[in-house]
Order: C-alpha cells, then structure tokens, then sequence
C-alpha cells in the first residue's frame, strides 16, 4: 500500500478507539437503554463488553495479518472473493454518511445543555462541524491520535471521580436501584441500541496501515480500548440508575449532584469532543476505503488522488459533501434520532459478521472459539434489532447483484482483450 503513514503507538491506538467509542454517546447511550431495559440495563452492558472481545481479538488478529485500507471488505474479499468484498465495503461506504450525520445530531444534545439554538442555527452549526472534520483530517489521522489520548484520559478520570463520589456521599438524595426481572428480549432490544457504542472496532481495522507496527500494536489496543470503553459504559448506566434526578441528559444532573454543578458546561464540551473525534475516526477510515476502492476500479478513479501528506483528499471532500446533504435532509424531514442509529447498527451487524465468517478462512486454527463466539453475537444483535435489520438486507439485495455484474462485465471484457 502505498499510503503507509506509521506513525500510530499502541497507546495512541487505544486512544484513538476509545475516544471513537465513547464519543457521542458516552453520556447518552446509557440514559436511552435505562429507557428500555430499567435496571437490566446494567446487564445489557455487562453482557455487551464481554461479548465484544472475541470480536476485538478477531478483528486485531485479521487488521494485523492483513493490513489493509478496505479493513473488512479486504478480509471478506480475500475469504470468499471479489464480489463479496466489495458487498461489505460498498454498504460502508453506503451506511456511514448516515451515521455520521447520526453521530453529529447526538452531538449537538450537549450543546443544548450549553446553549439554547433556534433549529435553523442547528443546522448551521452542524454543518460548521464538517469544516472541522477537513482541517482533521487534511494532514492525516495521527495528529488526532494524540489529542484524543488527552480526551479519553479527562473522560476516564471524570468517571472515575463520579463514581468515586457515589459511593461516599452519605448526604445525597438518591434512590436505591430497582432491581427488575430478568427479560432476555429487553436486554436484547437494548443491546440492539447500545451495540452502536462498539461501532468503531472496524474502522481501526482500515487504519492498519497507519501503525507503527500493526501486527504487534493494533491487537492489543483494541482489547485494552474496549475493555475501557465496556467499563465507562458499565459505571455511567450505574451512576444513573444510582443517582436519578430530572436532567434532560441525566448524567448532566449525576453530575451537579455528587459535585456541587457545572455539569452542563463540563460533560457538555467533552460530549462535543468526543463527538467530534467519533465522527473524524469514521472520516478518515471511509476516504481511505473509497481511495482504495478508487485503486481498484469499484469507484471512478477521481477518488485515486491523495495530497501530500498521503490523504486522500478528493474522497474526504466528497465524503463531507454527502454528510451535509444527509445532516440537510434530516433537519428538513425530522427523522427521529433512535432511528438512524438502529438502521446503522443492523448494517455493522452484518459487516461484523461478515468479518467473522471471513476469519474461519483467513486465521489458523487456535482461533475458532473467538470465532464462533464472535458469531453468536452478531445473531443475538440480529435477534435484538428485529425488523429494523431490513435496511441492512435491503443494501445487501441492491449491492450484491450490482456488483456481480460490474465484475462479469470487467471479466469478459478483459477476456474480449486477451483474445
């Protein structure tokens, strides 16, 4: 590959997945599945950070034995062959300037608690995001590796002090947790919503190339970014079922609580960071997949030209372009938030899939309980998402056939050639 940067540490690798976990959602995520699932909610994150470490170790055994721009899409390609390859790729391709958007509107309920926006003023400063997201990545991602270190550390060490303070407190109004039975179907409804908090592991796998070493590095930094990312998750759904209050975002009132206010002004800015960081990972790893498709004659060639830091830059405008008209269409139509993240989590539900059943090909043989583990998960999802899976089948229906032609076509023409 010839856009090999290497410059990403493991420590900044950890970072950089762990800041594009928590982003938007760290502080909100944990209030919506407290909506669906009450005390079993703790479960539903429980369950989620144990089941998403096979995955992790899977994805970091195939990122570090196939580094790749295409992450996913190279492993199934490379598994069961061009057409189903570029399938995986191309519904990324598809699904991310959705969520993005998706990630950018969640983004904005922290500047809500900070200041009240009329929507049009919304929309606008949505859209002054996307300028932020080119300054970013223009010089590549590792620039935004070391800041997000900084990042995640403040979020860690926020609720950890949070955390620290609930269980000291002796003076505070708080309400015991209630514990409600046990429902399979509701952990799994929740799961279904919170899976989009591990949406993310794939998108390191197409900034392989970008580590100093990722055979060694990328492994390892997955494992210790979830396992972060699977505790903060864990502690803020337990300071909120712990401490309720009447806070739109209820962590904000968690917050004013154990610590005398500012909450809204403080887990306001770390929201809007970590919001910006979610959706720049997933800006760099989606131009570097179409610059790589580009290469392979999936895209127009336009999308091959990369600037002098190694970005390619005609793919990231094009890609900022789309998530203005998608972040456009969404104010104008007021799509519900809930929504656009299940229809994102069904479509990642079958690329993570995907992956896995690429592993049993691509991996040696000391690998299968992962593997099958990390199946299971992905069936659960499915199981849990219902019927909003059928945007993830509906891609899959319109690429796959799409795609199998293109390839028949290039094969007979190039025959056409040799003869």
């Amino acid at each position: 590959m010839g856009n090999h940067n290497g410059k990403i540490g493991l420590w900044q690798g950890a970072a950089l997945l762990a800041t594009t976990l928590l982003g938007t959602s760290v502080f909100i995520l944990p209030q919506m599945t407290i909506d669906i699932a009450a005390s079993n909610a703790l479960l539903t994150w429980l369950g989620l950070t144990m089941a998403i470490i096979p995955v992790a170790l899977v994805f970091g055994k195939l990122a570090g034995q196939y580094p790749h721009a295409s992450g996913p899409a190279f492993f199934v390609q490379k598994a069961f062959g061009v057409v189903a390859g570029r399938t995986i790729g191309l519904i990324f391709l598809l699904v991310v300037p959705l969520g993005a958007p998706a990630a950018i509107i969640m983004t904005f309920q922290f500047v809500d608690s900070l200041i009240s926006m009329p929507p049009i003023l919304q929309w606008l400063t949505q859209i002054s995001v996307l300028l932020i997201l080119f300054v970013l990545n223009f010089r590549g991602i590792q620039i935004s590796a070391k800041l997000q270190l900084g990042l995640t550390l403040v979020i860690v060490a926020i609720v950890a002090i949070l955390l620290g303070l609930s269980e000291t407190s002796n003076n505070l109004p708080t309400t015991p947790i209630v514990n409600n039975a046990f429902n399979l179907d509701v952990i799994l409804s929740a799961a279904g919503l919170a899976f989009w908090s591990f949406l993310g592991i794939e998108a390191m796998a197409h900034l392989a190339n970008d580590f100093e070493n990722p055979e060694k590095d990328l492994l390892p930094a997955l494992i210790i970014g979830c396992t972060i990312v699977g505790l903060i998750y864990l502690t803020c759904t337990y300071l909120q079922l712990h401490n309720p209050n009447g806070d739109k975002l209820t962590i904000v009132g968690v917050f004013n609580q154990l610590l005398g206010g500012y909450g809204a002004p403080i887990i306001g800015v770390l929201g809007i960071a970590g919001g910006i960081a979610t959706v720049n990972v997933y800006t760099a790893s989606l131009a570097r997949l179409a610059w790589s498709f580009s290469n392979d004659g999936v895209l127009p060639s336009y999308f091959k030209t990369v600037n002098h830091y190694g970005v390619p830059v005609r793919a990231l405008n094009t890609l900022l372009v789309i998530m203005a008209v998608v972040i456009t269409v969404t104010f104008l139509t007021g799509k519900h938030l809930e929504d656009l993240i299940t229809w994102v989590n069904g479509v990642f539900v079958i690329i993570y899939l995907a992956s896995m059943l690429a592993a049993v090909k691509l991996l040696n043989r000391s690998q299968p309980p992962f593997i099958i583990l990390g199946c299971l998960f992905c069936f659960c999802l499915m199981w849990g998402l219902g019927w909003q899976m059928c945007y993830a089948f509906l891609l899959l229906l319109i690429t796959a056939p799409l795609l199998h032609w293109q390839h028949s076509r290039a094969a007979q023409e190039t025959e056409i050639t040799i003869k």
